[in-house]
């Protein structure tokens, strides 16, 4: 029987991999994201296995009536891949109130808020899979609120993975490395990735000069963490990218 798969964040990038990855699976994946044009590009992309909703995850109130359309529509899902993210290479100091509230709100308050309000439609033997960062690991300059955050995100999903044991609903994070959508390309990237190359470069860590792995593979990953033999339970998941010949 073929899984309901709820992913914010999947309008581009790693989400949207997520999203083709399960659908060619057979799995109905319920797109979630700000943008609502660009998960309607997905979901038509995908076709009738994809259902595209507008959903803030920093925002409770569209976190709530986004979760509303899923139950309404689905019912009951099996799995939340909390896998929006906000990523801004930023010195604390040089820091926006922006920069540093958008980060907690997308990394850390978002996941928790999706949580909440999927938890009661989530099938037993059903699965929260929150996306963390190898920046946790890390202590790169211009890293340490995105770091913080993703911590957080660790320690929220340590803790639902014992509240939710007898609803029997295990939470794992999987913990990244750095990502690309081909590994050895780095032509023609989208906006946001492009500036934190540039960034990072300043900041002398060349990200192009470190292992990366694809998209896909850290969607392979997911899938065989979400289907795992029953008998067994994963609360964490670190990926690191190997450095290829």
């Amino acid at each position: 029987m073929s899984k309901t798969i709820v992913i914010t964040g999947a309008g581009s990038g790693l989400g949207k991999t997520f999203a083709k990855h399960f659908a060619e699976r057979g799995e109905q994946v319920v797109l979630l994201g700000r943008t609502l044009s660009k998960l309607a590009t997905v979901a038509e992309e995908i076709g009738n296995r994809a259902t595209a909703i507008e959903c803030d995850v920093g925002n409770a109130a569209s976190v709530v009536a986004a979760f509303q359309a899923v139950a309404e529509q689905f019912g009951k899902i099996d799995v939340l891949i909390n896998n929006a993210a906000y990523v801004d290479r930023v010195l604390c100091e040089e820091a926006s109130d922006p920069q540093i509230i958008m980060s907690y709100t997308t990394n850390l308050i978002g996941p928790t808020l999706c949580a909440r309000e999927a938890i009661p439609l989530i099938n037993a033997g059903g699965s929260i899979v929150n996306i963390s960062s190898g920046a946790v690991d890390n202590n790169y300059p211009g890293y340490a609120i995105y770091a913080a955050s993703k911590a957080g995100l660790e320690r929220l999903s340590l803790g639902l993975y014992e509240e939710l044991k007898p609803r029997d609903i295990c939470v794992s994070y999987v913990r990244c490395g750095q990502m690309v959508e081909e590994v050895g390309n780095w032509e023609n990237l989208d906006p946001q990735v492009q500036k934190m190359l540039e960034e990072a470069i300043k900041m002398g860590q060349d990200p192009r000069q470190r292992p990366s792995s694809a998209f896909s593979s850290v969607a392979q990953a997911v899938d065989n963490l979400i289907n795992l033999p029953p008998d067994l339970r994963s609360p964490s998941l670190t990926l690191k990218p190997r450095a290829l010949p």
